[in-house]
């Protein structure tokens, strides 16, 4: 077992989308320019046929690690950019667990369930460095919604650069029983990938990090709002050659 599962869950649960007007009106915005500078919203890690947190039935949340998906379906690395941009916000989805196992999660982690985004750049041997970081959004009146948060500060990535979501304490954003086409990364010790108990995020900017725990038939249900930087139009001006600036 590589999370941990509260036991004895019966109940279902249930999902309400929640969009903050401010975001809205920040997308609209950038939706308006996008044809002219081609700054086409994306969203990094939607699929079309999305799984539902499994809480509270077979109840597993993630507990202080940062994680990324390698595969999402049939998607690969969905959470790699291709070129510079900025994360402006993210959505996640949230499992409705009961009063008694919310207790429980918050007494192993040492809180109430509070999350972030963090900006990874890969580097050799699994190891990545913390670029970037969003602040701490706690997500404890969301149970059982989709909620989108949007950024005080976007944060900007390369190409190559992985968006990751970490887990402060805890939080029951966590799909389980899914097929082998469904794999994510951990940021917890390699000999150690089913202690949940560690204390595995990364969370200092500029640290490297080992992601050694590679897990499967699971995924973290995220998405991040990626706006691309727009590309040139016109050509850039020729430089003069040395001997004509002489003249």
């Amino acid at each position: 077992m590589f999370q941990i599962r509260f036991p004895h869950t019966t109940c279902a649960g249930s999902r309400i989308p929640v969009k903050p007007v401010l975001l809205t009106l920040m997308l609209l915005a950038l939706a308006a320019v996008a044809p002219a500078a081609e700054a086409r919203v994306i969203e990094l890690g939607a699929t079309a046929s999305p799984p539902p947190a499994s809480c509270p039935d077979d109840c597993q949340a993630v507990g202080r690690v940062t994680g990324y998906q390698l595969r999402a379906e049939n998607e690969r690395n969905p959470f790699q950019v291709t070129r510079r941009g900025k994360i402006v916000a993210f959505s996640i989805t949230l499992g409705e667990p009961r009063r008694d196992q919310i207790e429980f999660f918050d007494d192993l982690f040492g809180g109430t369930a509070k999350v972030r985004l963090s900006i990874l750049r890969p580097g050799t041997k699994k190891r990545h460095r913390l670029t970037g970081q969003s602040e701490i959004f706690e997500v404890k009146d969301y149970f059982g919604s989709t909620p989108t948060f949007a950024l005080s500060r976007p944060l900007t990535v390369r190409k190559g650069y992985i968006v990751a979501i970490t887990a402060v304490t805890w939080v029951p954003t966590f799909a389980v029983s899914l097929a082998e086409n469904q794999v994510w990364r951990s940021s917890r010790d390699a000999d150690k990938c089913d202690d949940v108990r560690q204390n595995a995020a990364q969370q200092t900017r500029g640290s490297l990090r080992t992601y050694g725990c590679i897990y499967r038939t699971a995924r973290l249900m995220y998405t991040a709002t990626f706006v691309p930087d727009p590309r040139r139009t016109t050509p850039a001006p020729e430089r003069s050659s040395r001997a004509e600036r002489r003249r």
